[in-house]
């Protein structure tokens, strides 16, 4: 497991919970797994006014990234209400990003 800790988790400890819970909602359609059991979520920052939103997908080419992305959007902009960006990473994701409990259901270990 590569669990990554977010900027938002040193500077607004009390919400980073909430992005979390928020983004638990997110469903990847494909696999039936949510963003974070996943490990698509990569970075939280909050930066004055707005949140910005670092992720990746598991190809690609996933075909749902569009909805995706406008889904973590607005899960975080309701939670957090304040304007969000969402950023594509550039790391490749590794089944390690998984929760690690989440991985081996999956057989990927």
């Amino acid at each position: 497991m590569n669990k990554t800790t977010w900027k938002i988790t040193e500077t607004h400890p009390r919400l980073a919970q909430k992005v979390e819970d928020c983004l638990r909602k997110v469903m990847d359609p494909e696999l039936g797994m949510n963003v974070i059991e996943l490990g698509l979520i990569r970075e939280v920052i909050i930066e004055g006014v707005q949140a910005h939103v670092t992720m990746i997908f598991t190809s690609p080419f996933c075909p749902y990234a569009p909805r995706l992305l406008a889904a973590c959007r607005t899960q975080v902009e309701q939670t957090l209400t304040m304007p969000t960006r969402i950023s594509v990473g550039k790391e490749v994701w590794d089944r390690t990003f998984m929760e690690e409990d989440d991985a081996a259901d999956w057989g990927l270990y």
